[in-house]
């Protein structure tokens, strides 16, 4: 059985284990905060949450253990076959990781820990993240789903990205992030609805 270490607050953690659910893969978890102590790094390299457990080894980084789940080849497929549609849904969830999720995390500090950021830091993340925006509004089909008419691993990472990032902009930045994309609204209220993101945040409150 797969293990799966990491804590319910992270949307990285809660990527992998929406995709475990959507595939009705059984997993252990195993609650883990990200750290440096030597046990750990044996099994995340950075020290970061999620990885997982597999009877080969320890796997890391949110996109590529989503990869990985979806080479299993049981339940649902996440990715699709022709090589040319799964680059465009690498391609979008990078986009969002990079353009949208990393220009708030700049900014999280202010947003989430008590801290505070200088105005230039939310200068240029509120350019970047318009920019991100825009990149997503060209580049995604929402028809209904950000690469076409399935669910795709795209659409956890928009989900569990977009929306913390739209957090963030709104408290730091007063920006409403999908304004100029209601298309996006619409894809996380449609993404919210499914069993797993519901047990998903019903263990985030638990």
């Amino acid at each position: 059985m797969i293990k799966l270490y990491g804590f319910t607050i992270s949307n990285y953690f809660n990527m992998v284990k929406m995709a475990l659910i959507e595939k009705g893969i059984d997993y252990e978890f195993v609650e883990t905060q990200p750290s440096q102590d030597q046990d750990y790094l044996a099994k995340s390299p950075m020290g970061k949450v999620p990885c997982i457990e597999t009877d080969q080894g320890f796997i890391s980084e949110a996109n590529v253990i989503l990869e990985y789940l979806d080479d299993l080849g049981t339940g649902p497929a996440l990715m699709p076959v022709d090589p040319f549609e799964r680059a465009r849904v690498r391609e979008l969830m990078k986009e969002i990781e990079l353009y949208i999720e990393l220009p708030a995390r700049t900014c999280f500090a202010e947003a989430f820990f008590g801290g505070s950021v200088s105005d230039e830091v939310k200068d240029t993340a509120r350019a970047n993240l318009t920019k991100g925006v825009a990149c997503l509004k060209r580049n995604g089909k929402f028809a209904p789903y950000v690469a076409g008419d399935t669910l795709t691993c795209a659409d956890i990472v928009f989900l569990y990205s977009v929306s913390l990032a739209g957090a963030c902009a709104k408290r730091v930045l007063g920006m409403d992030l999908t304004a100029e994309l209601p298309e996006a609204k619409k894809l996380a209220e449609l993404l919210n609805s499914r069993e797993s993101a519901k047990q998903v945040a019903a263990d985030q409150k638990a």
